[in-house]
């Protein structure tokens, strides 16, 4: 295995292996299944929960929404968990958002019983922007790799747009005038990077598979806008949650390939 390869694989387990459902679950409220509906209704709609486990026989086997909880006891509007419900406590949180794609929220299990919860919100939290922000970057720096060798000599500023090249160009010779070590390749936007990749025949094939270029070129742009985002602490489940499912779902693939 190269050291590049080693490299790689080691900054892959940091990111996979180093964060997992637990740093971002919250606990999963409960309640014994013939308590009264009403009165557990009222519990969740003063602390502003949308759902809560029920527990038979001491155990959580289900859940209700407070939307359902109209007469009876809570037992009688239990949901069963599906699977695509649920995730381990050591599960990474590439599976816990794949889980949260299908349902946008899961559940949390702890030796096989429900005991947390991870919803859209839990998201903002910090082990899951530096999850997304450290893969967007790895991916970065595999593409810059593929650019320079594609490429010898800076050959690729031909293929990028005069006002896109003065900027990269410009932050060069900042860069450079606080001493900092680095080339102009490195100075360019993701997006202009990954459009260069797609010039590149075997990598833009896995890339963006089955992609025309201009969905290719949107892709591109909706990782950048995500990363800007994660860079700057600002909100980014509302306006990216789609971006994140894809790229999430294809976070091995794209590592391994690329």
């Amino acid at each position: 295995m190269s050291n590049r390869d080693a490299d790689r694989r080691r900054l892959r387990r940091v990111f996979l292996e180093g964060f997992r459902a637990t740093d971002v679950a919250e606990p999963l409220v409960s309640f014994d299944a013939d308590r009264a509906s009403t009165v557990v209704r009222a519990f969740m709609l003063a602390r502003g929960f949308d759902l809560a486990g029920v527990r038979i026989d001491g155990l959580v086997a289900g859940y209700v929404s407070h939307d359902d909880l109209e007469g009876g006891s809570c037992g009688d509007h239990l949901r069963p968990f599906g699977p695509d419900d649920v995730v381990r406590d050591d599960a990474s949180l590439q599976e816990v958002i794949q889980s949260l794609g299908v349902n946008l929220r899961c559940f949390v299990t702890v030796h096989g019983h429900a005991a947390g919860i991870v919803t859209m919100h839990d998201l903002e939290k910090p082990p899951v922007r530096m999850f997304l922000f450290g893969m967007i970057t790895i991916l970065e720096m595999l593409i810059t790799r593929h650019v320079e060798a594609a490429f010898p000599g800076d050959a690729w500023t031909v293929h990028v747009a005069t006002g896109r090249l003065a900027k990269a160009r410009e932050l060069l010779a900042e860069r450079q005038r606080r001493g900092v070590a680095c080339q102009l390749l490195d100075c360019l936007q993701f997006s202009d990077k990954g459009q260069l990749a797609l010039r590149i025949g075997n990598v833009a094939a896995r890339l963006a598979p089955n992609m025309s270029g201009k969905e290719a070129k949107r892709a591109l742009q909706e990782l950048e806008t995500l990363r800007n985002h994660l860079a700057h602490g600002q909100e980014m489940i509302s306006s990216s949650w789609d971006r994140i499912v894809r790229f999430s779902s294809r976070l091995d693939e794209l590592l391994e390939s690329i």
